[in-house]
């Protein structure tokens, strides 16, 4: 099932571990901006960026499968045809919990086999933004 309560968004925002797949090193863009704001409020953010070594000083993943930390929230900032393979990997692992895709972006079909899954899917909604609105 698809999140749409508050109560719930602010359950998941209580998750402190994001892996942000599509984390971008350069500043300005919103896939850098956004989880530049969880690092500032407490989150630890993991990045998945096969074409960066590091951002925010920490070892940036060529995909979610190679991430070694646990992962509650998978965070996406990918396009839309691409949620159904990250969507694959988030299930290939025990330990996430949440996935989220930003503004923008959705695919119904991968969000039903998360959520048939057990995963809570968060969908076309900006983290930061809910945030704000909900917990800051």
């Amino acid at each position: 099932m698809v999140v749409e309560s508050d109560a719930e968004l602010r359950e998941i925002l209580g998750m402190t571990r994001v892996a942000v797949v599509g984390c971008s090193s350069t500043p300005g863009k919103d896939a850098h901006e956004i989880p530049k704001y969880l690092l500032d409020h407490g989150y630890e953010v993991i990045p998945v960026n096969p074409t960066a070594d590091e951002i925010f000083g920490r070892t940036a993943y060529d995909s979610l499968s190679e991430v070694e930390e646990t992962v509650e929230i998978v965070d996406v900032f990918r396009p839309s045809e691409e949620v159904a393979g990250i969507v694959e990997e988030a299930l290939d692992r025990d330990d996430v919990r949440v996935v989220w895709t930003q503004l923008g972006i959705a695919d119904d079909e991968a969000a039903e086999r998360a959520t048939d899954a057990g995963k809570r899917v968060v969908q076309d909604r900006c983290i930061r933004v809910e945030h704000q609105r909900l917990v800051a």
